[in-house]
């Protein structure tokens, strides 16, 4: 980026200047190349921006907007016609903000590139274009070489329906130029709507008209003297029209066209064609109107503008907005409310008026006028809004002087606020539970909209909800009578009859061991029913410790736990307990692994109360033959795989007694016979 030195005091500032400030940005379109020929020497601020130390300006910079009709990746060139232009650049979205917010808020920035090349001295590259395209990187380069600064960003994506601004500044201030194309992107800013006039409307007595377009026109295609309109019957000719912007900007969504003569009341049609400019109007992508297309205009007589509309009421409304034909002065709209007055017909609120005012254009003219009410009507009633001669000395005034007469009426419906608030029965039952849900239907509510655990949904002014698990749910209504609508709070409900019958229980049950139960049931219990598989019972929470005869042969139990809630509900819990025959733990001192059931595996018998085990066999070279920590895990008399010879093994055996809490250590030797 070049240094701009400042060579004398007084220059314009970029605001005055159009095309040179944000709020009146150059429309462009994606069909053509847009040639900018000139650049002033003005005065404007630094753009709020992100990634570079330096401060990014806005002086002797031309603005450009566009809006996004297709998402996708945007590509665009900026080509200096000097040999020693140096251009910077930066986009950015403005989507639903003031264009002016782009020098204070840097997150509007999408790319920035103030590298500039052509005017530094000893410039590799003369003449440099800049912009974005698919070979570069980064979305910021900034001034100088460092860190990979380049001509070029990489293409940014936009998003169809958002409003963008490319700011390019001439630092060289070169008169010859630049041209600014885009190519390359996926994106689309090219508007697919074609241009036509959408309608028109005479005003007054006739003697002007105006003509709304169905998208934004260029100014620059209007001819000053209207040549491109002409009327049918042709009892008038045009002799002047002007845009509406065009004074401060490059575009117009409409115009007003003055007649030579008035217009006698009736129907009129407007045809546009080729003017003196040998073109019709053209929209900012260079497309034209089609010549000779038409569009109706009617001419009334010179009346006063009636109380046309009250537009629709929201619930509890405390503004009514009145809807005119014509457009009335809003100089005669009394700013204390005046000239309109509330009669209540029907109902139980009064209300008076307050205030009143209008959306006033720039010409003071407006088609609707705000009455404030001193309280929102927050009931059912019909009213009457009536016309007076206000605190001003008259009633309202139209755009052609016609003053509405005083005694118009319109009256108007309110309706009944709603209240969303709900009651509820639950119905407790041992499997399954019901809710009930009641709303009373009051102030005429058709619709509701009930949300049950965000899962469920019922439209029924009354649903009943049944629930197969219990515990915390959720409910909330959405009510409404066509006009006034309510939310009621999510309100919980705890279903309390959760029940789980469970117990804990001394796993494995030695000979001469106590077996200790202990209830784990969750929920509201009242009783216990406990059957120890011993033949005792007991209907107490916490049981007293069972004992067990030793069977003829280890062996499984099955205690039992049935539990009842305060419901009368019941559940039951079993558990598998097993009780050995002998829980003396021995090694045997000889075993046959011929695999006929009998003796075929050496381990450590009835290991029951024995944990950190470690059983390991020998043979008599003290190669270790077998290991395990797991004594249910026996040894087959096998070696990698293969059968070993009979002969004598040591074991050693080392476990901690879960009676003593001691380390045993045992040792001995057993027999392999075959």
């Amino acid at each position: 980026m070049s240094l701009l030195v400042k060579t004398g005091m007084g220059q314009p500032p970029c605001s005055s200047i159009l095309g040179m400030s944000p709020g009146n940005a150059i429309p462009v379109c994606g069909t053509s190349v847009f040639h900018q020929d000139q650049v002033t020497d003005c005065d404007g601020n630094d753009i709020a921006s992100f990634g570079c130390p330096q401060g990014v300006t806005s002086k002797q910079s031309f603005w450009y907007k566009f809006t996004c009709f297709q998402t996708g990746t945007l590509g665009f060139l900026i080509s200096g016609i000097s040999a020693t232009d140096d251009y910077d650049w930066s986009l950015l979205d403005i989507t639903g903000r003031n264009p002016n917010d782009v020098f204070t808020t840097a997150s509007l920035q999408v790319s920035l590139n103030i590298y500039g090349t052509s005017g530094r001295p000893g410039a590799p590259f003369p003449n440099s274009p800049t912009g974005c395209k698919a070979s570069a990187s980064g979305d910021v380069h900034c001034a100088g070489d460092d860190a990979g600064n380049t001509p070029f960003n990489r293409m940014p994506t936009i998003t169809v329906g958002h409003d963008y601004l490319l700011m390019v500044t001439n630092w060289s201030r070169s008169t010859l130029g630049y041209d600014l194309s885009f190519t390359g992107g996926t994106a689309s800013i090219t508007d697919p709507k074609e241009p036509h006039m959408q309608s028109a409307r005479a005003i007054c007595d006739g003697i002007q008209g105006a003509i709304k377009f169905n998208k934004r026109m260029k100014c620059s295609s209007l001819t000053l003297t209207g040549t491109e309109f002409s009327i049918s019957p042709a009892l008038a000719n045009v002799i002047s029209a002007t845009g509406f912007g065009c004074a401060g900007g490059f575009d117009m969504d409409s115009l007003i066209f003055t007649l030579d003569t008035p217009l006698p009341p009736g129907r009129y049609d407007i045809i546009i064609g080729n003017g003196d400019d040998g073109n019709t109007i053209k929209d900012n992508c260079d497309r034209f109107i089609p010549a000779g297309e038409k569009i109706e205009m009617i001419v009334y007589p010179v009346v006063p503008t009636p109380m046309d509309s009250i537009s629709k009421l929201f619930c509890a409304p405390d503004e009514l907005q009145l809807v005119f034909r014509k457009n009335i002065r809003c100089s005669s709209i009394a700013a204390d409310g005046s000239d309109f007055r509330v009669n209540l017909i029907s109902g139980t609120t009064p209300v008076t008026v307050v205030s009143a005012s209008g959306n006033c254009s720039p010409d003071g003219l407006t088609q609707v006028i705000k009455v404030k009410l001193s309280a929102p009507i927050q009931t059912r009633g019909t009213y009457q809004l009536q016309l007076l001669t206000g605190s001003d000395g008259n009633t309202i005034i139209d755009e052609c002087g016609q003053e509405t007469p005083a005694g118009a009426t319109l009256n108007f419906n309110t309706k009944d606020t709603v209240n969303a608030g709900f009651t509820y029965n639950i119905k407790i039952g041992c499997i399954r539970d019901t809710i009930d849900y009641f709303h009373d239907g009051r102030n005429e509510v058709n619709v509701w909209k009930w949300n049950f655990d965000n899962i469920r949904k019922s439209g029924l002014q009354n649903p009943s909800i049944i629930y197969a698990s219990f515990g915390q749910k959720q409910a909330q209504l959405i009510v409404s009578n066509g006009v006034c609508t309510d939310t009621s709070d999510v309100i919980p409900i705890f279903l309390d009859n959760a029940m789980n019958a469970a117990f804990e229980v001394t796993g494995i049950i030695c000979p001469g061991d106590l077996a200790v139960f202990k209830d784990m049931s969750t929920g509201n219990i009242v009783s216990w029913n406990w059957d120890f598989a011993n033949g005792n019972t007991s209907s107490l929470q916490v049981p007293p410790s069972q004992s067990y005869l030793p069977p003829a042969v280890t062996s499984n139990i099955f205690p039992r736990l049935i539990v009842q809630n305060n419901y009368g509900c019941f559940d039951t819990a079993i558990q598998k307990v097993l009780v050995p025959n002998n829980c003396y733990i021995a090694v045997p001192n000889a075993f046959t692994p011929n695999k006929d059931g009998l003796n075929d595996y050496l381990y450590p018998i009835n290991a029951y109360k024995a944990t950190d085990l470690l059983f390991r066999v020998y043979n008599r070279f003290g190669q270790l033959m077998f290991e395990t920590r797991d004594w249910t895990k026996r040894w087959d008399g096998t070696f990698k795989g293969q059968g070993v010879d009979p002969a004598t093994y040591v074991w050693i055996l080392h476990y901690t007694d879960t009676d003593t809490g001691k380390r045993v250590e045992q040792k001995g030797t057993t027999v392999l016979l075959r």
